[in-house]
């Protein structure tokens, strides 16, 4: 079996089991993975859970559509992160519920929209930036990632949801996944004291595990 179908056949597991806990609605969100020649792309308009792998797109670095259906319209953003991050091998976007919540309140830092309430969510997704609020489908939310991809694998588009990248689809979906459950108890435990994981704490998971916070 070559990478491409092998990669075309996981992005329609990582986007059926998505879609089916309830964590890509409707037609929302598109999966992409990193090939030697381009990379595919989920088609515009697809629900995650009813993907066919011939009907991924599959696109060149240069943007030309080269098989598959039409790619999503959000093609641009996946293009940023792959030009800013040489050791990203697949990324995933979704609006999730709690992820999507969180990214429409008013009082975020920009610079780490979640705080560090758990070790896996260090581990696994690091500083989440929040992202100024573009309309879905304008390049300049493209050119708005692009100069926090180096140094961070995950993004929350205000008002829109997460952009999350990983070495491997797997990586990228068990990410998106814990910031999704990190936004969940984020909103769970508002009104609350909250104790957050110190430096000393964060430190070690950086020397453990090389968590990047």
């Amino acid at each position: 079996m070559s990478k491409e179908t092998r990669l075309r056949e996981e992005i329609v597991t990582v986007g059926r089991s998505l879609h089916m806990r309830g964590l890509s609605p409707g037609s929302s969100g598109n999966i992409s993975a990193r090939l030697d020649d381009g990379w595919l792309l989920t088609p515009t308009n697809a629900c995650l859970g009813e993907l066919d792998p011939g009907d991924i797109a599959k696109l060149d670095w240069e943007g030309n559509h080269l098989a598959g259906k039409p790619a999503s319209k959000e093609a641009f953003l996946h293009h940023a992160v792959y030009a800013g991050r040489e050791d990203s091998g697949a990324i995933v976007h979704l609006h999730c519920t709690h992820s999507a919540a969180v990214s429409c309140l008013d009082c975020l830092d920009p610079h780490s929209a979640l705080p560090p309430l758990t070790p896996y969510f260090v581990m696994r997704v690091g500083r989440l930036p929040l992202v100024p609020y573009h309309r879905p489908g304008d390049p300049r939310l493209g050119e708005a990632i692009s100069g926090l991809v180096g140094k961070h694998s995950a993004v929350l588009l205000a008002n829109h949801g997460p952009l999350v990248s990983g070495k491997t689809l797997e990586a990228a979906g068990y990410a998106i996944e814990e910031l999704e459950e990190t936004a969940k108890l984020f909103l769970l435990l508002r009104q609350q004291p909250v104790r957050l994981l110190d430096e000393e704490q964060i430190e070690e998971l950086r020397q453990t595990f090389g968590a990047q916070w």
